[in-house]
């Protein structure tokens, strides 16, 4: 597997990384997998969500972006992507894998 490639979701297998408190509401925290690290989000509402940790524009890291409802904003640019799908927010387009939480 090249480096540019990620796994199917569901290949994947789950991973308990701790208690709902252990994720900071409006932030996130890290997991790191071989594969490429696994941004772990919560929001307002203590909805938890998983993308891989890198923003499909300009490969920014989503973890350092700003949590708002179910959506996360890359810190580079502020693009917006959806924290249950992983897709960008229009009029931005692309894509992050999304994770079952």
């Amino acid at each position: 597997m090249s480096t540019t490639q990620t796994p199917a979701a569901d290949s994947l297998e789950w991973v308990q990384i701790g208690a709902l408190d252990a994720i900071p509401q409006l932030g996130s925290r890290v997991v790191r997998h071989p594969d490429g690290d696994i941004a772990v989000f919560r929001n307002r509402q203590d909805e938890v969500f998983a993308l891989r940790d890198r923003c499909p524009h300009r490969g920014g890291p989503l973890s350092q972006g700003i949590v708002c409802d179910r959506k996360v904003y890359c810190p580079l640019h502020n693009m917006g992507i959806a924290l249950d799908t992983g897709q960008a927010i229009a009029p931005d387009e692309g894509e992050t894998t999304a994770f079952p939480t």
